[in-house]
């Protein structure tokens, strides 16, 4: 407690002075109290001192305590190292008889097998001596087993001697079965009841032996079965094209009469499946041969016969053998599809020769390899489409220049006797011999994807193009053509076409035709695309033929345009003769409009009804641009055209701009592009209004309306409207004109200016 504390606890305890009468009883309060913590001070110190006393004898007797302990401890692990010494010394002699007692046993285990394996062979030896089979598979795959356990003592010289004396059974083994299986095929298992039974177990010794003496057997006996093949064709008389089904007859005979020898063959072997393979080898190998000597071109009659059989055979093994994959069309590999078409010789006439002398032998020959079908090799994976038949591939040249000969011959036979018309009540307005012509194609191409899908088949579509290119150019030779030679020449009308209504309407087929040929080419190469070997996929292309169907396309409707355009021409040549300077009054529009409405509403219904819309479109597009600039040019051709007459010509002109804006309606056609056309039309005709209000002008403003309405004139034709304005005096005025590149703005000259004043004076 400090001063300030110990005062105010003072002057607290005592306020007054009367209150300091009761210091000395605090005081001795005070007193006692110090005596009392003091005794307890005391007390505390002393007991602390006996505790301290306490614990130190507490933590001697603990440590005597642990000593003690670790003296135990080390006792205890000195007897148990003695102990595991004594146990040791007792075990040593324990381990020493087990190990004993494992070799002994391993030896007397070896004794026994070597005493087996002994035996085993000895008896193998008498069984392949005496050539008994069965029991020697049995026995095979006994001693194969002891002889495994012999692994690791290879290098010892009584297991050395046994394994080579195994190997000399297994050599003798083979040589017997090898020699038993080549009376096979003989006549001998006729007259021998059990050599099927007895070569059936030799096939169990062959399993028994290693995997190549399998191959080796089933090689040789392959080879031995197609050597008579092979002597067969290969003599002069069979070895030719048109023997190529005794070839496939052989096979399938073969593989009937024997059907018994096969059972003597595990399933697992496949003996047929690899007979059959080397015989597809062997039967390629010959066409080959027979094809790369033939000293001419093969007759496409037998190149395809051949062919066509092969593919038949070559699907029967797939379906045999489990890897059937085609869908087999009876009749339509080859079929007469043409009949009343042609009347040369044709793919389908060269077969109908051979199909009565072959339908029996095909028949019987499919049912024979269906009834044999070997569900046993299903799946084991080899391709047989395409194992002979390939060859085939490099010489069928000749094939499809007859094909290419034929559809030339029918596509000119179409032509010629095409009507170019449509038969009343016809669903489409196309030509009847595009139809023909595509109908043609797709049987062509359905005759050799039957056959090929290769190299072959993309030179037959590159002869489709050639024949659609041949169409495209018979349509555009029918478009009618315009006047040529000294008279037309003479007369000014070389170049333009006269149509009349038929020809109008021909070349309206003609335009639809050509537009379902375009479309029609393309799926056609889309359907050659899909069918046609991936790897030439990409190089089926019908672009280029439907360019030249679209370039018909544009060349018959700009000659429908200028067919109509010819039709004008007396109308435009009556406008230049109408007496526009003679005129008194401006009435109805004139009969050369009306003219030309009526040629308009007789031929637009008509095209509009037979084109499709796009190509009306097309149509008006170009009519309009061309008769708008043509009525332009043809006010030129007119003389002398005074205010009257200027009226009268406005008034036609604007009629003309009526009719040609009328003409979708006529067409009876409505287009999305109409609105397009409609503002063509009048921005083209507003050329001929400009035009005749220039000459309406007065003459003192004609230079500013000229230059108002026609911004883009030229001087020459400021002339022209000059000398129909002012006839006869617009040539005094030009003497003055500038020539060259001057522009109208050379009329601000003050020479030019003066005479232009003098003229408008005598005007």
């Amino acid at each position: 407690m400090d001063k300030s504390s110990a005062l105010e606890y003072i002057n607290q305890m005592f306020p007054t002075e009367s209150s300091l009468s009761g210091v000395e009883p605090l005081m001795q309060k005070i007193h006692s109290e110090i005596r009392r913590v003091d005794a307890g001070i005391l007390a505390a110190v002393r007991q602390q001192s006996n505790s301290g006393t306490k614990a130190k004898e507490d933590l001697a007797a603990a440590t005597h305590a642990v000593e003690e302990l670790m003296y135990k401890i080390r006792e205890i692990k000195t007897k148990a190292e003695q102990s595991e010494t004594m146990v040791q010394e007792i075990c040593r002699d324990i381990k020493k008889l087990d190990f004993a007692k494992k070799h002994v046993t391993t030896t007397i285990t070896a004794l026994h097998r070597l005493t087996m394996l002994v035996s085993a062979v000895e008896q193998l030896q008498v069984m392949a001596s005496k050539r008994q089979y069965k029991e020697a598979a049995a026995q095979l795959e006994a001693v194969n087993q002891l002889c495994g356990h012999f692994e690791a003592y290879r290098d010892v010289p009584k297991i050395t001697e046994l394994r080579e004396k195994f190997k000399n059974i297994k050599q003798i083994l083979k040589s017997h079965v090898f020699s038993d299986f080549s009376s096979l095929g003989t006549g001998k298992e006729s007259e021998e009841i059990n050599l099927l039974q007895h070569l059936s177990d030799a096939c169990l010794v062959v399993d028994a032996l290693e995997a190549s003496v399998r191959e080796e057997l089933v090689k040789s006996f392959c080879h031995r079965e197609l050597t008579s093949y092979q002597q067969i064709f290969e003599g002069a008389e069979l070895a030719k094209l048109d023997q190529t089904e005794r070839r496939y007859g052989w096979i399938k005979r073969r593989l009937r009469s024997n059907e018994e020898i096969w059972k003597i063959f595990p399933p697992s072997w496949h003996v047929a499946y690899l007979l059959c393979i080397q015989f597809c080898k062997l039967t390629r190998a010959q066409l080959v041969e027979i094809l790369d000597n033939l000293k001419e071109k093969p007759d496409v009659g037998t190149l395809l016969l051949a062919l066509q059989r092969t593919l038949e055979f070559e699907e029967e093994l797939a379906e045999k053998f489990g890897g059937g994959t085609r869908k087999r069309e009876a009749g339509s590999d080859i079929e007469d599809t043409d009949k009343g078409e042609n009347n040369g010789q044709t793919v389908s006439d060269i077969r109908r020769k051979y199909e009565k002398k072959l339908v029996a032998h095909h028949r019987s020959g499919s049912e024979d390899m269906g009834r044999q079908k070997d569900s046993v090799a299903t799946g084991a994976g080899f391709n047989f489409h395409g194992i002979i038949s390939s060859c085939f591939e490099p010489h069928l040249t000749v094939y499809v220049e007859l094909e290419e000969k034929t559809l030339m011959e029918s596509l000119e036979k179409l032509v010629q006797e095409e009507t170019w018309d449509i038969e009343e009540g016809g669903q489409t307005n196309i030509l009847s011999s595009s139809m023909q012509v595509f109908l043609i194609i797709r049987r062509s191409l359905k005759r050799c994807s039957a056959l090929t899908k290769k190299q072959t088949l993309f030179n037959l579509f590159k002869v489709f193009q050639r024949i659609l290119r041949a169409y495209a150019a018979k349509l555009f030779a029918r478009l009618p053509k315009g006047g040529t030679g000294i008279v037309a020449a003479a007369t000014g009308t070389d170049g333009q076409i006269r149509t009349s209504d038929r020809d109008e309407k021909v070349i309206c087929y003609i335009v639809n035709t050509a537009e379902y040929c375009h479309k029609t080419s393309g799926e056609l190469a889309e359907n050659v695309s899909k069918i046609i070997d991936p790897q030439l996929a990409d190089k089926v292309d019908m672009s280029e033929v439907q360019d030249e169907f679209s370039a018909v396309i544009t060349k018959a409707l700009i000659t429908l345009v200028n067919g109509l355009e010819t039709k004008f021409d007396a109308e435009m040549a009556a406008m230049t003769r109408v007496p526009w300077g003679t005129l008194e009054s401006v009435g109805d529009q004139s009969e050369y409009v009306n003219a030309i409405n009526s040629i308009l509403s007789t031929s637009i219904p008509v095209l509009g009804s037979l084109l499709s819309p796009i190509y009306f479109q097309f149509f008006l597009d170009k009519l309009a641009a061309s008769l708008a600039p043509r009525f332009y040019q043809n006010i030129y051709k007119c003389k002398h055209i005074p205010e009257t007459g200027a009226q009268q010509m406005l008034l036609d002109t604007q009629a003309i701009k009526t009719i040609l804006l009328d003409i979708p309606a006529l067409g009876r056609q409505q287009s999305t592009s109409a609105s397009n056309y409609s503002k063509f039309v009048s921005r083209e005709m507003s050329k001929a209004e400009a035009l005749l209000k220039v000459i309406l002008s007065p003459v003192d403003s004609v230079e500013d309306t000229y230059r108002a309405l026609l911004p883009e004139g030229t001087p020459l034709e400021f002339q022209r409207i000059l000398e129909l304005k002012i006839y006869g005096h617009a040539l005094f005025f030009f003497e003055y004109y500038p020539r060259g590149n001057a522009t109208l703005d050379k009329f601000e000259d003050n020479l030019v200016s003066q005479r232009w004043q003098a003229l408008i004076g005598q005007s």
